[in-house]
């Protein structure tokens, strides 16, 4: 055939015997063999674009929906047939709900496409051409970069203008003058765990050891601000941010790095070595923002914090178009992926001196993420943390007085307690069995283990954990319960647990909470808990999300004990069965 002679493309479909269903757009747009006509002599109409791509974005429309909208409706009719009252600003909700969906799909094409081959090819590159210190000081930049462009990080800052500066002024300067500090200093705990967690993928540590060195300094610290009363309201946005950090961004990428170093340096082959790295990027930014917290404390009395706060919104009218909505969010979302990406290329081109592979193809995925993320965030402020908020600031009309509805308390104050804690149970169930990445997750262990830990039983300890520790973060909040008398107990558990296991359960379990912190699930449960807490007069709404961290890890640990003494009870029997008949043969 020569170049210039035009062919129907459904006639080459036909002839090629393709597949539409399983035919992905980088296939369709990189011909593979020779014989394949070139993109000049494959002649498209209208229709056969649509039958191309229709197969392509259905599923990926879908994988979204199935996250957000289940949710959506979840909330929608648990107000309106349990708190009897309206959904308000439908309209803009709904629209916001639309854009999350439709950002969220096109950040994670962008994500596939561009940001994680880009992450992969540099950690194949870098072992060979830089020597270990420069390999961990990208580790380290990489995971500062990737916390910045973490769709979640923005419902912190979202968060910020819901925290009374009277009651809270340690914890409302640290989501607002020292916002960008705040996500820095996460950024640098992130940073430290892909640091420790590529030398642990290079030399093949054990987790355990990691885990305790680690969790000394974080209970430490939290027995230490919980003697103070001010500081003591910084807790749960400490552990809270822990949970923020491991969402589709930096647990792709840094393990791509991480991954790729370790096969770069041939210790790669270890089928649970790409496991770890989420726990220690969940812990070190809890330690992170509590030093920070101690910073400020020891810079600002509480009096100064809030008369800062008096002067800052007298002139809160001279605010530029990029720090109000929807100027926030598209500037947000420009800033969170450009950075990262330029740092990439300074790494690829000037440290290691190569070209980026495909440039084409990541920079179109590069644009897709930009342009994902803005659509987010927007979606973000208008449909899903308005929607939470609403849901949340009505869920104690149930059992107490609050303002904006002349019936409440609408039900006898056990009853009311009991739907309020039932909703939030059902909530955090039905949203972590969604999480496209729970599923991911279960079918590798179930892999990994050889069937004895199937995915379903993970799927489901995940789950109940999840349900359980939001349940209990939403009764902190109604009565008032320190964080620090929760959060202590529930990891002294996980560590004895975690003495008791195997390294391998240890690995799945401490994981197991990364996943459970998606991109939907943070900003509706952040904005949930801080509806309900201002609608009860709490100080803070704070605490929820690190009680979801900790449920699944006490979960999944004790069902893996289970797990592997119905093995151990499987293995002895067997080994008696012979004996048992041999003796009955004998008489």
């Amino acid at each position: 055939m020569s170049s210039a002679e035009k062919i129907p493309f459904s006639r080459y479909i036909q002839e090629s015997n393709v597949n539409l269903d399983q035919i992905s757009f980088n296939e369709l747009a990189r011909p593979q063999d020779s014989d394949v006509p070139n993109s000049s002599s494959i002649k498209l109409s209208w229709n056969e674009i649509y039958r191309l791509v229709k197969p392509y974005i259905s599923v990926r429309v879908l994988e979204q929906v199935k996250a957000v909208l289940p949710l959506a409706i979840y909330l929608s009719l648990f107000q309106l047939l349990i708190l009897r009252e309206t959904v308000s600003d439908a309209a803009i909700i709904s629209g916001g709900l639309v854009a999350v969906i439709i950002g969220l799909m096109i950040f994670m094409e962008g994500l596939k496409v561009g940001l994680m081959p880009f992450g992969e090819a540099l950690g194949t590159s870098l072992p060979a051409k830089a020597s270990l210190g420069v390999v961990l000081l990208v580790a380290f930049l990489l995971g500062i970069g990737v916390t910045f462009a973490e769709p979640a990080i923005g419902a912190l800052q979202t968060a910020g203008s819901l925290v009374d500066v009277t009651k809270a002024p340690y914890l409302f300067a640290l989501l607002n003058e020292w916002a960008g500090t705040l996500v820095l200093a996460v950024g640098a705990g992130v940073g430290l765990a892909a640091a420790i967690g590529t030398l642990r993928f290079i030399y093949g540590w054990s987790l355990k050891p990691l885990i305790y060195m680690t969790l000394v300094p974080v209970l430490l610290l939290t027995v230490y601000m919980a003697r103070d009363a001010e500081l003591m309201k910084v807790l749960g946005l400490a552990f809270d941010c822990g949970a923020v950090t491991t969402g589709p961004v930096t647990v792709p990428l840094v393990l791509s790095l991480g991954i790729g170093i370790a096969n770069a340096a041939g210790k790669g082959g270890d089928s649970l070595s790409g496991f770890g790295i989420v726990t220690l990027a969940s812990l070190f930014p809890i330690i992170a923002v509590m030093c920070l917290a101690l910073y400020v404390s020891s810079q600002f009395t509480p009096q100064m914090i809030i008369e800062a706060s008096a002067l800052a919104a007298a002139s809160a009218s001279d605010a530029r178009w990029h720090e109000i909505t929807p100027g926030l969010e598209v500037v947000g979302g420009i800033r969170a992926i450009v950075p990262l990406v330029i740092f990439l290329l300074i790494v690829m081109m000037i440290v290691l001196r190569e070209r980026v592979p495909s440039p084409n193809t990541i920079f179109f995925g590069i644009f897709l993420c930009v342009l994902g993320m803005v659509v987010f965030n927007l979606g973000l402020s208008y449909g899903l943390s308005k929607l939470g908020g609403q849901s949340g600031g009505l869920v104690p009309a149930a059992f107490t007085q609050i303002d904006g509805v002349a019936s409440s308390p609408l039900y006898m104050l056990s009853l009311g307690l009991f739907i309020a804690l039932a909703f939030a149970w059902l909530l955090g169930f039905g949203a972590t069995l969604a999480e496209p990445a729970l599923n991911a997750l279960g079918i590798t262990v179930e892999n990994l283990t050889n069937g004895s830990f199937k995915k379903n039983t993970l799927m489901y300890a995940v789950s109940l954990g999840v349900a359980f520790g939001i349940s209990v973060g939403v009764a902190k909040i109604i009565f008032d319960i320190p964080i620090a008398f929760l959060l202590v107990p529930g990891y002294l558990i996980a560590i004895f647990l975690t003495v008791i296991s195997s390294e391998e359960f240890v690995n799945i379990a401490w994981d197991s909470a990364g996943v459970t912190t998606g991109p939907v699930t943070v900003p509706l449960v952040l904005a949930m808990g801080l509806g309900f807490g201002n609608a009860l007069g709490a100080i803070e709404g704070f605490g929820i999300l690190s009680m979801a961290s900790i449920g699944p890890i006490v979960a999944v640990l004790g069902t893996g004990i289970y797990v592997r003494w119905k093995i151990d009870r499987r293995h002895a029997n067997e080994s008696f069965e012979p004996k048992e008949l041999e003796g009955r043969a004998l008489i």
